[in-house]
């Protein structure tokens, strides 16, 4: 394939999720490091470090939609007043197991938001986000 993809941040609360869908990413040859955070709040501290030169920014996060305290329509609005230095070439995608309607027009109009698919990821998946977005 040739494109490849040197760290993904995985934003979701459920732990057994990033658990999975760790597995599933450092199991495809194209992505290499993954780091994972269960909220939106510990994903702005993540890219807060960063920008401090403390942490590797992400090529990709996959962000999660319903999770408590900030879920992931705040946290993308947090994303986008972040400097544009930071999230310049960062793709996002939100990885959910909402089937509401409401929830994929909405990413669409968003323009931080990349793709839209559902849990779970698999190396099927991970190869279509490599063709159309890497």
């Amino acid at each position: 394939m040739g494109k490849s993809v040197n760290c993904v941040l995985l934003i979701d609360d459920d732990k057994a999720t990033n658990f999975f869908n760790e597995r599933v990413v450092t199991k495809h040859e194209n992505f290499h490091k993954v780091n994972t955070v269960q909220s939106g709040i510990a994903a702005l501290e993540y890219l807060n470090a960063v920008e401090n030169n403390q942490a590797i920014k992400p090529d990709l996060i996959f962000l999660d939609i319903n999770m408590p305290a900030m879920n992931g329509w705040e946290f993308l609005i947090e994303f986008s007043k972040l400097d544009q230095k930071l999230t310049t070439g960062i793709k996002v995608i939100l990885l959910s197991t909402s089937s509401n309607p409401d929830d994929v027009r909405e990413s669409a109009k968003n323009h931080s938001v990349d793709d839209f698919i559902n849990k779970p990821l698999s190396l099927d998946l991970l190869d279509s986000v490599l063709k159309n977005h890497f």
